[in-house]
């Protein structure tokens, strides 16, 4: 990114200012196709080669708040996927409580390995054929893969009615442009944090989990108690509906 993009107060790999707000302007922008009466359903997906191992406490010290932020508007239900070492990816039954998704997670060790982020987009493909997948979230840190092949499979995802909302780490240059193709094409969001930046990435979590739940009426009513990140989609929301 250019010099002229990034708030100098913030960290090398943390999203600016305005990139949180083209994220959150896109989450609040996106259609939600979830029939009434159902609970949302977020396909949470992760990097677990050893690159991630520093940001993995953090990541499962977070995810409870997606489940706390959806009680009261439908509730929700997320399934972990992730991969690591030499081929292998792993993928839960649909949880509907944070603390199992935070027992899971724990008893997950990070292992070195290439990438396999398509595995990842193409059984979202398949869950979302089974019932519906409101919104795929990633968090990862690089791309080894080909970026025509990832972004076919995103394009499908984005025909489907399946988001994928990117989470960057530490916004390494040649990764960020292949995500943001995916999130581009699937109609989803990029956004980049690092590890000094646990708060920004619980909000936006649970601003995407809100979404997959309920929609951007339940965005604007949560934002009534929290502010923060998710007055701010609500404030997007407005004159949408």
């Amino acid at each position: 990114m250019g010099n002229k993009e990034r708030d100098d107060n913030l960290p090398a790999g943390r999203s600016s200012r305005s990139e949180i707000d083209a994220f959150l302007n896109k989450v609040a922008a996106t259609p939600l196709q979830r029939p009434a009466g159902r609970r949302g359903r977020l396909l949470f997906a992760i990097d677990a080669t050893a690159s991630r191992e520093p940001t993995w406490d953090l990541a499962c010290q977070i995810q409870s708040e997606m489940f706390s932020a959806t009680d009261g508007i439908g509730g929700l239900e997320v399934q972990l996927a992730f991969y690591r070492g030499f081929g292998e990816m792993k993928v839960t039954k649909w949880l509907d409580s944070g603390d199992e998704l935070v027992r899971r997670m724990v008893k997950v060790r990070c292992l070195a390995g290439r990438t396999q982020i398509r595995k990842l987009l193409n059984h979202a493909l398949r869950e979302t054929g089974n019932q519906k997948v409101d919104a795929l979230v990633f968090v990862g840190d690089v791309v080894e893969e080909d970026i025509d092949e990832l972004g076919h499979i995103a394009g499908q995802l984005g025909l489907v009615g399946t988001p994928v909302f990117v989470f960057h780490e530490g916004g390494e240059p040649v990764s960020r442009r292949a995500f943001e193709q995916i999130a581009r094409l699937s109609g989803g969001a990029y956004c980049s944090f690092d590890a000094g930046s646990a708060q920004q990435l619980k909000e936006l979590l649970a601003a995407v989990a809100v979404f997959s739940a309920g929609g951007r009426r339940a965005l604007e009513d949560l934002s009534k108690q929290r502010g923060g990140r998710v007055l701010q989609i609500a404030d997007q929301m407005r004159g949408k509906r």
